[in-house]
């Protein structure tokens, strides 16, 4: 894809309607881009050590061809920087830098830099403008777009945030070349996730042509695109997650209480896989309750599996806590209403639909089926019977 002509596509939201641009080459034209669209500005970039040390030289060079000369806070990679701590660094530092409610806080990095940035900017001098410049496949289709900020509690995970739109949203296909593998796979179970929510003929498409996503080229940035369509379209129906933007969060109540249980440890389990394992058991519950084929559930798993991504609860390395802590983890999630559990079930490929008052009985069995002790109990079981 030619640099000179990134793929645009609009997140319709009346007056604060903003663009997404997709391409490749995007860091060297930064600045061109926000001072077309915020003209004087002054901007912090907030990024992490390893997105700094691979591409932060490309994008400051982009921001002076405007004359932007950025305040840069580097914080510590990983799901951990989250947190109540590092959301004052950031606070303390756009202060710091003098900047005032009509300057920028850019986002350069992951779903994490970008949830952890806007949620900053969305309450600093009671908001200030936000940019977007993911570098995770991950947070190029899916967290960099719709406004969701936030950070973790140790009682959950994005607990605590705010809605905050950006005025601009940069997916610079390049920069995912130098993306480590579980990275790439991990945000490739947010882009099978719109083909699995109302998109079948786009999950077999990637069925098809995973493995050119992958390679990078027309298929990534195709499927890159379709993906933030995806997004763009719900989001501007539902800008505030109160009807069917909830659809979004297929297999994230499953995979943000694993998340939790393993304290956000990314060696464990970073949160696309959370996502991934998330879906695969969606489907399967799904089945169990009697509302989709188990031949759904099998495809969703062999295309996981296909792609190198786990998909059972028992591919997570490590203990985790038992079934009853999974459902605590569970009811505390942002997807509980009024004590009521609410899923994203499905009735099949690309029919995923808003489940309410799910039994927690349901889902406890359900959990306890699907338990490492419960899998390693029938693994013994087979080890014993005589042949």
């Amino acid at each position: 894809m030619s640099v000179d002509a990134p793929v645009v596509v609009e997140v319709g939201l009346g007056d604060r309607t903003y663009d997404i641009l997709i391409g490749s080459g995007l860091l060297s034209r930064a600045g061109a881009e926000i001072s077309r669209r915020l003209p004087g500005t002054r901007a912090a970039v907030i990024t992490d050590a390893n997105v700094a040390a691979a591409h932060l030289d490309a994008l400051k060079a982009g921001l002076e061809t405007v004359g932007i000369q950025p305040a840069v806070i580097t914080l510590p990679p990983g799901e951990k920087t989250k947190s109540f701590a590092h959301l004052e660094e950031v606070v303390d530092g756009v202060l710091a830098a003098k900047l005032e409610r009509g300057d920028i806080v850019i986002a350069f990095g992951g779903g994490v830099i970008g949830d952890l940035a806007g949620f900053a900017a969305g309450i600093v001098r009671r908001g200030m403008n936000f940019v977007q410049i993911p570098t995770s496949l991950l947070a190029q289709v899916d967290s960099s777009v719709g406004g969701k900020t936030g950070i973790n509690s140790a009682r959950g995970k994005n607990l605590v945030g705010v809605f905050h739109q950006p005025k601009l949203v940069l997916a610079d296909t390049g920069v995912l070349d130098t993306l480590p593998i579980r990275e790439f796979r991990a945000g490739y179970a947010e882009l099978a996730k719109y083909g699995l929510i109302d998109r079948p003929e786009f999950f077999a498409w990637l069925e098809e042509n995973w493995a050119k996503v992958f390679a990078g080229g027309p298929e990534r940035a195709q499927a890159i695109a379709e993906a933030c369509r995806a997004k763009a379209d719900v989001v501007a129906r539902d800008e505030f997650e109160t009807g069917d933007r909830a659809l979004l969060n297929l297999g994230h109540t499953f995979g943000h209480a694993l998340e939790a249980a393993t304290r956000y440890d990314g060696a464990r389990l970073v949160h696309g896989e959370g996502v991934a394992i998330g879906m695969a058991l969606a489907y399967r519950f799904s089945s169990r309750l009697n509302l989709a084929s188990p031949d759904d559930a099998a495809r969703v798993e062999a295309h996981l599996r296909a792609v190198g991504l786990p998909w059972r609860i028992v591919d997570i390395p490590g203990d985790l806590p038992d079934a009853e802590a999974l459902l605590a983890f569970i009811t505390q999630d942002k997807k509980v209403s009024r004590g009521a559990l609410t899923f994203i079930l499905t009735r099949g490929v690309g029919q995923a639909f808003i489940a309410k008052d799910v039994p927690a009985s349901e889902v406890l069995s359900f959990l306890k089926e699907n338990h490492p002790s419960q899998q390693e109990s029938r693994l013994g079981q087979q080890k014993m019977r005589p042949r």
